[in-house]
C-alpha cells in the first residue's frame, strides 16, 4: 500500500459522493486489523513507526470519507478543482452569501428557543438540498466546478448549524 493513495482507493471504494457509512466503517476495520501498530509490537522500531503512520493515515481517510464536506472537497480535488482558501473567495454565490447573512442576523436577534429552532429547521432543509445537489453534481452529472461551489456553500451551512446549536444550548441554560 502507498501512503499517498487517495482515500477512496485506500479503502477500495468508488470515487462517489454517495457512500454507505457501513461500507466505510467495514473497510476501516479491515484496514486497521491489517495495519494496526499492535500487530507489530514485537517488530523493529522502523516497522512500528510505519504501522503507526498507516494507522494514522487510515483514521484520517475514514474521517474524510465519513464527513460530507470533506468527502466533497476530496472528490473535487481528485477531479482537478482546487479547494483551497484562494478558490473559496469566488466560489460562493453572492445570493447565498446574502441569505446566509440574513440567517446570521436572525440568529443574533433571536431571543427565544422557538425562533432559533425555526431557523434551524430552515437551514437544515437548505443543508439537505445542498447535500442532494452535491450527490447529483458529483455522482450523476460529473459537474465538478458546480459541485465545488456547493461544497463551499455546505461549509457555511455546517458552521451556521453549529452556531445555532450553541445558541440553543445558551438559551436552554
Amino acid at each position: 500500500m502507498n501512503l499517498a493513495t487517495d482515500d477512496f482507493t485506500l479503502f477500495g471504494l468508488p470515487q462517489r459522493f454517495t457512500l454507505e457509512r457501513a461500507a466505510v466503517d467495514e473497510r476501516w476495520r479491515a484496514l486497521q486489523a491489517r495495519m494496526h501498530p499492535d500487530n507489530v509490537a514485537s517488530a523493529n522500531a522502523a516497522e512500528q513507526q510505519a504501522a503507526t503512520q498507516w494507522a494514522m493515515r487510515i483514521n484520517e481517510a475514514r474521517d474524510r470519507l465519513r464527513n460530507p464536506v470533506q468527502r466533497a472537497f476530496v472528490l473535487c480535488e481528485l477531479r482537478g478543482v482546487p479547494m483551497d482558501a484562494q478558490s473559496a473567495r469566488n466560489a460562493v454565490p453572492m445570493a447565498f452569501l446574502m441569505r446566509q447573512m440574513g440567517w446570521r442576523e436572525t440568529l443574533d436577534e433571536a431571543r427565544d428557543a422557538a425562533t432559533v429552532e425555526r431557523l434551524d429547521a430552515e437551514v437544515a432543509a437548505h443543508e439537505r438540498e445542498t447535500l442532494e445537489l452535491l450527490r447529483v453534481l458529483l455522482d450523476e452529472k460529473n459537474d465538478t466546478a458546480a459541485a465545488a461551489q456547493q461544497a463551499w456553500v455546505l461549509t457555511y451551512l455546517v458552521r451556521l448549524r453549529e452556531a445555532i446549536d450553541e445558541r440553543l444550548q445558551a438559551l436552554e441554560a
